[in-house]
């Protein structure tokens, strides 16, 4: 669950704070003698760490630190609170002042100092507070905490200007385990009243493959002595990032934060954009055939904007047994790292150990080339008593062009009949499957069942929730389509659609959890451990600082976006699918009672309910036996022997319990399409006696059901409804409600199904996420186009493009503007904003310059609006405005897009002025758009 897994139980592999020292390295090794025409100097030449007595401009970090805190903070409340918070930045630091903590014995904190380690690494405590009396009562809830962290970054001119004064460095940092960061201009320059901080995220899962921010500078340095800045780090502890401290090496319960700080020069460049290998993706070949279509090039611009519009082969004789295929031009903004997505095809068996590509791309003034090296893995044909030990790296594209690989084991002999479910295994947090081997290691293979472990998109992702469960179903069919492509595997195909055996650790347990009750049609059987309910339980909220000041009505409606992730709300449709759940009796890392009461909730929805649970005394988190042991092998085998298909207990009565529709799937054929109430939960209970039906619905706007049988009597909340009596499978019947009447019609095109409820839907694209900023956009927007470009990177692999207004606008008018989501950024500058809102589809309307909600305006210069809207051109897709005219608004309201779990943001959301100070409590406006996208007054707060 934590990222103590990796530290205390999980093997580290590369997650170490080394890990800006190696992304350096990979990037130096990997174009040395391969990048042609400008590109010949290595990554090398274009960084200075500062300590290598370079004639080019240096860098170097303070090692002492100044630190403000503990201050009380839930997990994820630092999104809403100013990172500085409690400071104000545009003032002079005074370092004798105090501050009220309800931590310290007398209610007030000032500054300490820290002094990092040579690596970077800072050691963050506070001994003095008293943390075992406040656990004694508050838990683990009282370890959240947030500090403030102050060093300097001194930039040194090089010796001989030679005119290198005029294009001063940029700044590149990485920031491991902490929340943001933001560079200030040097103490000795004119007053920094009215500066508005650009705030920087930072690693905080310390996730690998993830590329340094690019700052620059807030002013030039001087030419002729150092300079220096100000760097503020917004160090915020979470028990899930750090462990419990009674755990750690120490095992004193000080709880310690721990960041690691990395900066280096990014100067005046031959080149412009360069390869990134940490973002490249591959596939193993299988007796020489490619194990999936999709291969990816990671490719990151330096400065300007660049085209890679074509991909060609080299140093392969013809006939080249293989062909490459660009998927699409990929455009890359300045800072922005892409992966390039190229199909590959075969003729014939491949067997070199590499796949050698040149990538043509062009820029405003430059054509070029980039040479790639992508290795190969040639394995074995798999048999009964040979298989890989670390599984078969596959790859398909995600979301239509998202070049993604995941790991799967093949089964040990051929089909018998008909396919038999598969596997899929989804591992904890921090775990990263690329080059973790011990997760598919710790997997048993099966007799006739392929195993299939997903990324999930990152080691993290979205706790397997959203694009998280986009990319587990989808590895699902991406299996079926690659074993199906090649007829000497025939033998191992996988039923289209088929069902799972769905199990997984920690994180992944609480992810089994989450996908077999949102679709328990497709999930045969469920095996969870070491799992958590949901993350309110996991550390409660109860040190929110923004709960002091809110009004309840306004944080029901806020929290109401983290309903569609509590799985103990929705155990009632696990009653008819097998569960066997684990948990280790000594796990020091997710408390085994989280996995007692999900148990006890299940059995409470039903008594007789196929559910056991296994408790492993004197276990702690992870063992490797958790999974390799004889009553789990015993589970799985029962479960998996039954086909694909299976018999499917149905219990005479049951209930479905949904959430947010697009987000769950069917039980016994039964689907809640849309909701009465979008924000509440809904529910549907069916009773079966003889031929008799009965439906209670409760928030149910309209539902549809398979496999309704002929002569079946139906009644729905008591009201008997005609069935035609010439329906026949598979035609989907779907029920609406009218004026509080039932009607019923038939039909076999795909229901327009409810997809809103929270902002974090905006990361559900079926393609690419479009980023549209104005044509006239400023350094400021630039900066905000890209910073949320590279969170969609590190935390999700999720590819973006970044466009302007008035290209949205060509897209729009020719047809091209693609089926993915669309975060538009600006105010009325943004011309693609202006229009989309012209039609008022939503309660937001423009008039003149100002932007208004049921004929209020929004707030104060400094406020901004957060809102989903409908895709202007395709139904199912979603657009997310963030709506604000300055850059503090700006700033708001890009901290609040949902890249993290837990960040309660529903529909729509009116930031005020004072969160900075008191939270969520300075909201002005929150609430969950109707089923129409109208307004919904009871899920409303304005």
């Amino acid at each position: 669950m934590t990222r103590a897994l990796r530290t205390m139980a999980y093997p580290r592999s590369c997650w170490t704070s080394t890990f800006w020292f190696s992304w350096v390295l990979a990037l130096v090794m990997a174009s040395g003698g391969q990048q042609q025409t400008v590109f010949d100097a290595s990554f090398a030449s274009l960084i200075d760490a500062g300590a290598n007595g370079s004639i080019d401009w240096r860098v170097s970090v303070s090692k002492d630190w100044d630190v403000l805190g503990p201050f009380p903070i839930h997990a994820r409340e630092q999104h809403f609170l100013s990172p500085a918070f409690p400071l104000n930045l545009s003032e002079p630091l005074d370092h004798t002042a105090q501050w009220p903590s309800s931590y310290a014995d007398n209610g007030t904190v000032g500054w300490t100092t820290a002094r990092a380690r040579d690596d970077g690494t800072l050691d963050v405590s506070f001994p003095e507070i008293r943390w075992s009396s406040l656990r004694a009562t508050e838990g683990w809830a009282a370890l959240q905490s947030h500090s403030v962290l102050h060093t300097t970054i001194t930039i040194y001119p090089p010796p001989s200007q030679d005119g290198q004064s005029a294009n001063p460095p940029k700044l590149l940092v990485d920031l491991l385990q902490g929340s943001f960061f933001t560079v200030l201009p040097p103490k000795n320059h004119e007053s920094t009243e009215g500066v508005v901080p650009t705030w920087y995220a930072g690693n905080i899962y310390a996730m690998d493959r993830a590329p340094p921010q690019v700052v620059p500078l807030p002013r030039d340095p001087s030419a002729t002595e150092p300079t220096a800045y100000d760097l503020f780090v917004s160090g915020d502890y979470e028990i899930r990032l750090f462990g419990d401290p009674l755990f750690n090496s120490r095992r004193d319960g000080i709880p310690v934060l721990s960041l690691t700080l990395s900066a280096s020069l990014l100067t005046s460049s031959k080149a412009e954009v360069i390869l990134l290998p940490s973002h490249d993706v591959t596939c193993d070949f299988a007796d020489g055939w490619a194990f999936g279509d999709a291969l990816g090039v990671g490719v990151r611009s330096l400065s300007g904007w660049w085209t890679v519009g074509n991909v060609s082969l080299t140093t392969i004789t013809e006939p080249s047994p293989i062909e490459l295929q660009l998927l699409n031009a990929t455009r890359i903004a300045p800072s922005q790292t892409r992966i390039v997505p190229i199909r590959i095809s075969q003729r014939a068996a491949y067997y070199a150990s590499s796949i050698e590509l040149d990538l043509h791309l062009t820029s405003s003034t430059t054509l070029t080339t980039l040479h790639v090296i992508l290795p190969v893995t040639q394995l074995p044909q798999w048999t009964p008593s040979n298989s890989p030990s670390e599984g078969i790296m596959a790859s398909y594209f995600f979301a239509t062009s998202m070049p993604t690989a995941f790991r799967v084991i093949p089964p040990e002999l051929p089909n018998d009949g008909d396919p038999h479910p598969a596997v899929l295994a989804l591992h904890g947090a921090g775990v990263d499957i690329i080059t973790m081997p011990f997760w598919i290691q710790a997997l048993p293979r099966q007799e006739r069942s392929w195993v299939i472990a997903p990324t999930g998109r990152t080691a993290w992702g979205l706790d397997w929730h959203g694009p998280s469960t986009q990319d587990a179903w989808s590895t699902v069919d991406a299996l079926y389509a690659i074993v199906a492509s090649r007829e000497s595997w025939h033998l191992y195909m996988l039923a289209e659609n088929t069902r799972v055996l769905v199990l997984g650790h920690s994180n992944g347990g609480q992810g089994a959890w989450y996908i077999a009750s949102r679709y328990p049609d497709r999930v045969a059987a469920a095996i969870p451990a070491a799992g958590y309910i949901k993350s309110q339980s996991y550390v409660p909220l109860i040190h929110s600082r923004s709960a002091h000041y809110i009004d309840p009505p306004l944080r029901a409606i806020l929290e109401s976006s983290l309903t569609p992730d509590d799985n103990d709300l929705f155990m009632s449709n696990l009653v008819d699918t097998p569960i066997l759940a684990i948990h280790g009796g000594d796990d020091e890392n997710v408390p085994v009672w989280h996995t007692r009461e999900a148990v006890s909730v299940l059995k409470t929805w039903d008594p007789n309910a196929n559910a056991t649970y296994v408790e492993d005394q004197g276990q702690t988190h992870w063992y490797p036996a958790v999974f390799d042991n004889d009553h789990v092998k015993a589970f799985m085998r029962s479960l998996l022997e039954q086909g694909a298909v299976g018999a499917v207990s149905q219990s005479k009565s049951f209930t479905l319990t949904v959430s947010v529709p697009s987000d769950s799937g069917a039980m016994h054929g039964w689907r809640i399409l849309s909701l009465q109430t979008p924000g509440r939960l809904a529910r549907l209970t069916v009773r079966v006696e003889d031929d008799l039906v009965s439906v209670r619905t409760t928030n149910v706007k309209s539902f549809s059901i398979h496999r309704l049988t002929n002569g079946i009597q139906l009644t729905v909340d008591d009201r008997p409804l005609h069935i035609n009596e010439t329906i026949n499978d598979p035609v989907v019947l779907q029920f609406s409600i009218h004026d509080k009447m039932w009607t019923v019609e038939n039909s076999i095109v795909t229901p327009n199904i409810q997809n809103t409820g929270r902002l974090s839907n905006i990361l559900n694209s079926v393609a690419p996420l479009l980023i549209v900023i104005p044509d006239n956009s400023t350094d400021r927007m630039l900066s905000v186009a890209g910073r949320i470009a590279h969170n969609l990177d590190i935390y999700h692999k999720l590819d973006a493009e970044i466009i302007f207004a008035d290209e949205a606008l060509r897209r729009l008018q020719t047809g091209s503007l693609g089926r993915g989501n669309i975060v538009a950024f600006g105010d009325v500058d943004n011309s693609f904003t202006r229009h989309i809102l012209v039609d008022s589809r939503t309660p937001f309307q423009i008039h003149g310059t100002n932007l208004f909600i049921k004929g209020r305006q929004l707030g104060q210069p400094s406020a901004a609006a957060l809102f989903l809207h409908p895709h202007p051109s395709v139904d199912s897709a979603l657009v997310m405005i963030v709506f604000a005219g300055r850059d503090s608004g700006l700033e708001k309201g890009l901290r609040l897009c949902p890249i993290r779990t837990g960040v309660t943001v529903p529909d729509w959301l009116l930031i005020g002025t004072s969160t900075d100070a008191v939270g969520a409590a300075g909201i002005d406006g929150a609430g969950v758009w109707g089923v129409n996208w109208d307004w919904n007054e009871a899920m409303s707060w304005l």
